[in-house]
């Protein structure tokens, strides 16, 4: 896939792709939000084969580790580890699940002594807005496949009334040493 490719497909502080059309519309240059809300299109677990696997790369200024199960029960599990100089800096629980026909990704944050950003029933929940053959977008991110081994992410940040992208940079574990 390339860059031009990936163009045109293209908070707490963050924002929260069956390819109908209608149901989204772009909200930074890569990710995209619901038209309506109320009408999510639908999707199944299938439609987010591509994050299973174990992920290593780049994002925030650091490096990461992130894995993500294949599907079973209903949901797939991801674990998210962030880190700076040799030093985790933050955790996040992934959990992938279909509700009412279509995708839910939740998030959870946690610090590194394991002390949760969010209060205990709350979570960060991306919706689900479109699935294409090298792309999956939830409203708030949206991921990009450039190959096997090579997938990028772009992030919708708040900070105040500034909005921006952050790049999420991931190369399977095995292939990355």
């Amino acid at each position: 896939m390339t860059a031009a490719r990936i163009a045109t497909g293209l908070a707490l502080f963050l924002l929260a792709a069956t390819a109908t059309s209608w149901a989204q519309s772009p909200r930074t240059e890569h990710t995209f939000g619901l038209d309506d809300p109320d009408k999510p299109p639908g999707a199944t677990l299938s439609d987010a084969a591509m994050l299973v696997g174990s992920w290593t790369g780049t994002a925030f200024g650091g490096t990461f580790e992130e894995v993500w199960n294949p599907p079973s029960a209903g949901s797939m599990v991801g674990l998210f580890k962030l880190m700076h100089e040799g030093r985790v800096t933050m955790y996040e629980i992934l959990l992938l699940t279909e509700e009412e026909g279509t995708l839910s990704l939740k998030v959870k944050h946690f610090d590194p002594d394991f002390s949760a950003w969010e209060e205990k029933e709350d979570y960060v929940d991306f919706r689900f807005v479109q699935a294409g053959e090298d792309a999956l977008h939830f409203s708030g991110i949206s991921f990009y496949r450039l190959s096997d081994n090579e997938m990028h992410a772009y992030l919708v940040m708040r900070h105040g009334d500034e909005i921006r992208e952050e790049k999420i940079v991931y190369h399977r574990a095995d292939t990355a040493r």
